[in-house]
């Protein structure tokens, strides 16, 4: 068993663009979640509309990266229209079953035959690339230290995830300490109180769900910017590992989705390099190479009822601020 592979593996991921994708999906959950009080369980869905607007926009009508960016955040904002135009009037469990089902919902679509000459159905999208790497500014070769050697085009995405991450938190912070962050806050503790006020309290909710749901979007644009679109990343457990991530951080916080998605893909990582590799030496003779990889998504299934059980905050939330231990 290669010990320094598996470290090496484990420290590579901590900025690979699936981390900083989940990162901003996380973004987007804390406003919603920790921030509004809406219980989302569709995050999975605007990070699929994010990924399949930018590949088919480009792939189909030809679209520069940028112009395939905005087509993805733009369907963002529509689906989170026609998504809480109906349902935000709904509380707590109504509005997580109606929110995993249109997740659901939006999978099939791309999934569905149907469509196959614009989503490629079950083979997905790819070949979207070429846009993006000719706008890339590092000259060609190979960089880095330690375990984070990448080429031009590695270090290109991470690079334009980061700076994408840094701006959603920028923004994020600077709402939530505006007037309007109050009120949404407000509407977390007790929207009846708001609406006592006289504020829109739907308005404010749908508000949430569009800028959370740009989030999302740009957060599934970054998932799929080094390799390609597959319908069957945006499946439920997407979802639940976006709130992993975000309830280990800090559901109510801004830099607590960071940390927890780093974390959770840290751990992700080592998991999957070590469990195997425990395997073939002999260490775990009870079980195969294929179930060791099951293994790893049942810990992290346990390790979010005792995060919500034992330490609900977070790494860097405040339990007072959290709807579901009230």
């Amino acid at each position: 068993m290669d010990i320094l592979q598996i470290l090496s593996n484990t420290a590579s991921s901590l900025i690979a663009p699936a981390t900083i994708g989940y990162a901003l999906a996380a973004l987007g959950l804390a406003l919603h979640f920790g921030f509004t009080g809406l219980l989302n369980m569709g995050i999975a869905a605007f990070m699929a509309i994010g990924a399949y607007g930018y590949a088919i926009s480009i792939l189909t009508f030809g679209f520069p990266w940028w112009g395939g960016m905005l087509v993805g955040v733009g369907g963002s904002l529509v689906f989170a229209l026609i998504l809480g135009i109906p349902t935000l009037r709904l509380r707590g469990d109504y509005l997580a079953i109606v929110t995993i089902a249109a997740a659901e919902v939006v999978r099939l679509l791309f999934l569905t035959t149907t469509f196959d000459k614009y989503t490629g159905s079950a083979d997905g999208l790819s070949g979207y690339h070429e846009s993006f790497r000719s706008f890339n500014p590092i000259p060609e070769g190979t960089y880095g230290f330690g375990p984070w050697v990448y080429n031009e085009n590695g270090w290109w995405v991470r690079l334009f995830g980061i700076v994408i991450l840094a701006i959603a938190m920028l923004i994020l912070w600077s709402v939530m300490r505006s007037p309007w962050g109050r009120v949404i806050k407000g509407i977390r503790e007790d929207e009846d109180a708001v609406r006592a006020l006289g504020k829109n309290v739907f308005s404010y909710k749908l508000q949430s769900l569009m800028l959370g749901g740009v989030f999302g979007a740009l957060g599934g644009i970054v998932y799929a910017l080094p390799a390609s679109v597959n319908p069957g990343v945006y499946v439920t457990s997407l979802t639940f590992f976006v709130y992993t991530a975000l309830l280990l951080g800090g559901a109510a916080t801004i830099f607590g989705p960071i940390i927890g998605s780093v974390i959770f893909w840290g751990v992700q990582v080592l998991l999957s390099n070590l469990l195997p590799a425990l395997v073939n030496i002999g260490l775990l003779p009870f079980m195969t190479t294929t179930q060791s990889q099951t293994v790893r998504f049942i810990l992290v299934g346990v390790a979010l009822m005792l995060i919500v059980i034992y330490r609900p905050q977070g790494i860097l939330g405040n339990k007072k601020e959290l709807t579901f231990v009230k």
